[in-house]
């Protein structure tokens, strides 16, 4: 129980961070109070207002199982289940990539191409995203539950080969239609690999492809940290040796698939940006640019098929 004086063998919130915080190691407090505070199914600002709260047994068994996890090299979110994007809190585990603040900005990008591309719909007009590999969803749903605003007519789809990957999304899916129904109701999913899982009815009329593609070389792959290297989905990593081949495959496919004037938004690595640029490039692409992350890093490529929009 909770608020009651605690007998001397019985541990407290204080006493369970306090050991918690020791056995991860120095400067692991804030992992600690994520910890315990999963554990409590408590938000870990709520802790502070209970530290000499008397904890259960099964607390502290559970608060030492996720210690031991994390000890073991595995990443703190995948412990946890869940991460929070952006608006969103979302369940992660491994089948699919852990989301990184570099794809919130990669977000923040397509919410902006988003707007930009309603503001060129005709009455009435439809406007369509495609999150491509959405992986845990946090993209496509991030664009339902914030894009609202842009267009009533935005309608979102979310792919992934990975039917695991697409169970994940569900459980996310079906968290974001709780909360927020409309922007539930506004995404569809389907398995397949990136476009093909696409209905033909959506060819030349898509006004936003946004993905976040797996971009790490093979090479890159075998010197990736071991919490990253061992855990985190290979398949979501590495799409063959230069890291270049499915950001290659995505622009040459959306040719198809995108309306006049529609815009696509891809995360790729720094190194990366000139190739991509000169391929979109290449391939009749315009405005292709690749804009710097938060960090200042070349992170988010953004391009535009030629032509006018329905309401250009």
């Amino acid at each position: 129980m909770t608020g009651r004086a605690a007998p001397a063998t019985a541990p407290t919130v204080r006493v369970l961070l306090a050991r918690a915080s020791t056995a991860l190691g120095p400067g692991s407090g804030p992992e600690a109070r994520w910890i315990v505070a999963h554990a409590l199914g408590r938000l870990a600002g709520e802790l502070v207002a209970g530290l000499d709260d008397v904890v259960e047994p099964t607390a502290v068994d559970a608060v030492q199982r996720l210690v031991d996890r994390r000890l073991a090299g595995e990443p703190l979110q995948y412990v946890l289940g869940t991460w929070e994007f952006r608006t969103l809190e979302v369940h992660v585990d491994p089948r699919v990539l852990i989301p990184r603040p570099e794809t919130e900005h990669v977000v923040a990008i397509a919410l902006q191409e988003l707007s930009a591309q309603a503001r060129r719909l005709a009455p009435g007009g439809e406007l369509v995203a495609v999150d491509l590999g959405a992986g845990s969803g946090v993209m496509a749903l991030s664009l339902a539950a914030e894009g609202a605003a842009a267009s009533p007519a935005l309608e979102v789809w979310a792919t992934d080969v990975s039917a695991g990957a697409l169970e994940v999304l569900a459980v996310n899916l079906a968290a974001l239609a709780r909360r927020l129904p409309e922007a539930g109701g506004r995404v569809t999913t389907a398995q397949g690999s990136w476009f093909e899982a696409l209905p033909r009815r959506l060819a030349g009329r898509v006004a936003l492809v946004v993905s976040n593609p797996p971009y790490v070389s093979a090479r890159e792959w075998e010197a990736l940290d071991p919490e990253v290297r061992d855990h985190e989905p290979v398949g979501a990593l590495v799409p063959g040796p230069t890291g270049l081949e499915a950001i290659e495959t995505i622009l040459s496919a959306a040719r198809r698939w995108l309306a006049p004037g529609g815009s696509i938004v891809v995360e790729l690595a720094p190194t990366q940006a000139a190739a991509v640029v000169a391929r979109a490039q290449g391939l009749g692409y315009e405005d292709a640019a690749v804009r710097r992350d938060l960090a200042g890093r070349l992170r988010v490529f953004v391009a535009r098929w030629p032509g006018e929009s329905a309401g250009g």
